[in-house]
C-alpha cells in the first residue's frame, strides 16, 4: 500500500476531501512510494486562516519562547535527516 501524506491545518492532520492526488517518486527506482492529498479551495482557505490565527500568537511570544521552538525543531530534523533526505 502506498503511504498518503494528507495535510497539516490548524496543529491537526486533515485528510484530503478533493480525492485527489499526486505522486512522489523514488528517484532511483522511478516507483512511486508515496501520494500527496491535492487541496480543495476551502482546504486551502482553511490553512491560510490558520496560519493567520498562529502567527498572531507566535508574534507575541517571547524571544525565548520563540527561541525554544525553534531548537526543538533543529533537533527533530536532526534526529530524522536520514528519513526527511
Amino acid at each position: 500500500m502506498t503511504k498518503i501524506v494528507n495535510h497539516w491545518i490548524g496543529g491537526k492532520t486533515v485528510e484530503g476531501a478533493s480525492g485527489n492526488y499526486g505522486p512522489v517518486t523514488d528517484p532511483a527506482t522511478g516507483a512511486v512510494t508515496t501520494k500527496v492529498a491535492f487541496a480543495t479551495v476551502e482546504e486551502v482557505d482553511a490553512a491560510v486562516q490558520a496560519a493567520k490565527d498562529a502567527f498572531a500568537t507566535w508574534g507575541t511570544s517571547s524571544l525565548a519562547k520563540r527561541t525554544s521552538i525553534l531548537f526543538r525543531f533543529r533537533a527533530l530534523l536532526e534526529a530524522n535527516r536520514d528519513a526527511i533526505a
